[in-house]
């Protein structure tokens, strides 16, 4: 019988890279660009926000809807 898996839920501002990269569309290099994003201006408040980060636009973020929470 296979087993539930729970959907992925990520803390933008905390995650290391390797848990970034499990996010749809973000691979290895967009989650360097998170984690340096958030190391120089600090954390994200919206999903808007994001969008500071090259390589994350409009339809990246509506596809990372419900899977990042930003506390």
């Amino acid at each position: 019988m296979p087993v539930a898996t729970m959907p992925l839920v990520v803390n933008i501002n905390t995650a290391t890279l390797e848990e970034l990269d499990l996010l749809p569309g973000i691979g290895p290099a967009i989650a360097q660009r998170i984690i340096d994003w958030r190391q120089t201006y600090g954390y994200f408040y919206s999903m808007e926000s994001l969008e500071a980060v090259p390589g994350i636009g409009p339809v990246m973020i509506a596809e990372l809807q419900g899977l990042i929470v930003f506390n």
